[in-house]
């Protein structure tokens, strides 16, 4: 019986453990439609500059819109991607595009960055 227990305790950590890796994306409604959100509320932006599969948003910019960080040992699933950053640090990214939260969103579902610098900042909609 304590080899079962043992055999099912280690499985359900193997499985905590990979659901865990990987960024969940939650949605939330705002008055601009539904949003993906970080795991506080606040809205996550694409930036139109990123192009393949690297961010083009650091130093400053990074300052006012800091990216998604992932762990050292983050794992991409589904459409959730792992983008490595100039200073080689980690980030998220949804379909191969990086993902960032705004500085002046102070609250959750506030999407103050949607639209931003001409138009070059989107809030990811699912």
């Amino acid at each position: 019986m304590s080899k079962t227990f043992a055999v099912v305790a280690a499985l359900a950590f193997i499985l905590a453990s990979s659901a865990a890796s990987a960024q969940m994306l939650k949605t939330a409604d705002t008055p601009k439609g539904k949003t993906f959100v970080d795991t506080k509320g606040m809205t996550l932006y694409t930036f139109d500059k990123d192009a393949g599969g690297k961010s083009m948003c650091n130093g400053p910019c990074a300052e006012n819109w800091p990216p998604l960080m992932a762990a050292d040992d983050a794992k991409p699933t589904a459409d959730m991607t792992i983008v490595v950053r100039d200073d080689g640090k980690k980030m998220w990214a949804y379909k191969g595009k990086p993902l960032y939260t705004f500085k002046k969103d102070t609250s959750p579902g506030e999407t103050n960055g949607d639209g931003f610098l001409n138009g070059a900042w989107h809030m990811v909609k699912p």
